[in-house]
């Protein structure tokens, strides 16, 4: 890596669909440092029409959290936010017109009927390159309230309005753009077209802004509030926390995949060009963008989310915590089915234990009997889906791979890295944990010129400081 002009510091905001968190990165040439400045909860509000982010009240835990950055390092130099996908506020004047959807809330799927009587799937993605997901931001505006639509000026996805915000400037960012079925990928350019087509007021959609260039600098009110200096610059990143993410994988892109396992598991590959095939579209992968312009061609597990929804019920019934590691370590010594963790059942919140029987049940295999039976069962229907998935990756991508990167929280999981490990027959390779932070603080660091290069040379930063846990597959 060529050297920067010396260690600088950055402030990341990573939103994710269960919590947020405000993080200061210090980065140099051999440097790279993060702390968690602090932590919130994001939960999602039930009213009269369904399911929503309470993003007013995050925004405020950002700004909060963003206050006490600048209180502890007054010399950071830039903001960059991430957060998951395919969610959206609609905008007039600058004003929120409500508070935004959830996209595990029913409506999607008036959403995909209303578009799929237009274009089926197959035709779509030849345009996108996406995968079928009934809450992509196409299928979600397609559901979406005529009135409010054409009434709205703005559409911005989750960080790009919390950018808004920061900044007063609407722009979207490539990598989020890219999953909301209307970008031409070949182009990476909005698709006027397919928008025409489905109905959409192409107005709404502002002009796109990529990975490292400066979005602009924060409002005169907000850097007053934050105690930051007025021409601090909030900098684009892979506002895709997985793009984000995949940054700071410390992988060799040609002869690794990669899993950034949390709520969601994202299964993919790196590759320089968009796989629009067959196999792709029989496999239902999808080709999201990346910073520098690469392509992530991946397929999403449903994740974590199965785990985590199952112990939250456990715990509403009984009125305690339950001790996660505990219970991990007593599914080790458990045995449990695998089923398909991709089912659409396990898409909306709520108990999992009923559905996880109703899907045995369905297909003539033994439910498990106790807690530490239907985690295991969760956890190596996850290595399992997560061992096709890298199967199907490397086939469709056409590359070797010899190992599986897992980030994110999944990598703290050791049963989960040690039977997808042991499933795939690869070794796992598990961490950093806060990988989306990373890739964060590293585009703006490169931005900012504390470091320089290739995603390679941001990638061997990661692999120098936070060298990852090795699993080796048993037989």
């Amino acid at each position: 890596m060529t050297a920067g002009v010396g260690t600088g510091a950055v402030a990341a905001v990573d939103l994710g669909a269960t919590s947020g968190r405000v993080i200061v990165g210090r980065v140099g040439p051999d440097t790279l440092e993060t702390t968690t400045v602090t932590r919130f909860s994001n939960d999602p509000v039930v009213a009269g029409d369904g399911l929503h982010w309470n993003l007013v009240g995050m925004y405020g835990s950002v700004l909060d959290g963003l206050r006490e950055a600048f209180r502890a390092s007054p010399e950071i130099a830039s903001i960059g936010v991430d957060s998951w996908a395919v969610d959206y506020g609609l905008l007039r004047r600058g004003r929120l017109l409500g508070e935004p959807f959830h996209y595990r809330d029913e409506r999607t799927a008036r959403g995909v009927e209303t578009v799929h009587a237009r274009l089926p799937h197959a035709e779509l993605f030849e345009r996108n390159g996406l995968q079928f997901l009934p809450f992509n931001t196409l299928y979600q505006l397609a559901a979406e309230d005529r009135e409010l639509l054409e009434f709205a000026d703005t559409a911005l996805l989750v960080p790009d309005l919390i950018g808004y915000w920061l900044t007063g400037v609407a722009r979207a960012e490539v990598t989020n753009a890219s999953t909301t079925g209307l970008l031409r990928v070949l182009q990476a350019a909005w698709d006027d077209g397919l928008i025409s087509s489905l109905g959409l007021p192409r107005g709404i959609l502002p002009p796109l802004i990529a990975p490292g260039d400066r979005l602009g600098a924060v409002r005169p009110s907000v850097a007053a509030a934050l105690g930051a200096s007025d021409d601090t610059p909030v900098t684009a990143v892979g506002s895709h926390d997985t793009a984000s993410a995949v940054v700071a994988v410390p992988m060799q892109a040609d002869a690794a995949a990669y899993i950034s396992c949390g709520t969601w598991g994202l299964v993919g590959v790196e590759v320089e060009h968009l796989v629009l095939g067959r196999a792709a579209l029989e496999a239902n992968f999808t080709n999201e963008g990346g910073v520098d312009g690469r392509i992530r061609l991946l397929h999403n597990v449903m994740g974590l989310w199965v785990l985590s929804e199952a112990v939250r019920q456990w715990e509403r019934r009984e009125g305690h915590r339950i001790d996660l590691p505990t219970l991990l370590d007593a599914a080790e010594e458990a045995d449990g089915p695998v089923f398909d963790v991709n089912d659409p059942r396990f898409l909306a919140p709520g108990d999992m234990t009923p559905r996880i029987d109703a899907w045995c049940d369905e297909h003539d295999v033994p439910r498990p009997r106790t807690r530490a039976e239907y985690t295991r069962s969760i956890v190596e229907s996850l290595a399992q889906a997560f061992a096709d998935s890298v199967a199907d990756a490397a086939r469709i991508g056409g590359v070797d791979v010899r190992s599986i990167h897992i980030v994110g929280g999944g990598s703290l999981n050791e049963l989960l890295c040690q039977r997808t490990a042991d499933r795939s027959g690869m070794p796992v390779l598990a961490g950093p944990v806060e990988a989306t932070a990373l890739g964060n603080v590293l585009v703006q660091a490169r931005a900012a010129g504390f470091v320089s290069g290739s995603l390679e040379s941001l990638r061997d930063l990661v692999a120098r400081t936070h060298a990852p846990r090795r699993y080796e597959p048993r037989a």
